[in-house]
């Protein structure tokens, strides 16, 4: 894997905008993880990194590399997305339910 970074990173829909001017920077061999409530944008941002949507505005580059116009198969990235919440909870009752029933 190599590093990742995102600089003032937005993604629109027409009129809607569902990022807003994201900044990270992830190191190679770091562990990352996106937390937040359903529609805030986290797998919109992870379809952003791996070529799959368009970046509205900024820059994401990968491996030191500017990628946001590079096809998917030629980027170093391969984001992955693990569904652990439940659809349909809030927090506290994802955090209550127990996955050993």
């Amino acid at each position: 894997m190599a590093a990742v970074a995102l600089r003032d990173v937005h993604k629109s829909f027409g009129s809607t905008r569902v990022v807003h001017g994201v900044d990270i920077a992830i190191a190679d061999g770091e562990f990352c993880v996106l937390v937040g409530p359903s529609g805030c944008g986290k797998s919109t941002l992870l379809r952003m990194i791996a070529g799959l949507e368009n970046v509205t505005r900024g820059e994401i580059e990968i491996g030191g590399r500017v990628v946001n116009h590079v096809h998917p198969k030629e980027r170093d990235s391969y984001p992955l997305v693990l569904p652990i919440g439940r659809p349909y909870v809030d927090v506290d009752e994802d955090h209550e339910f127990d996955p050993n029933l």
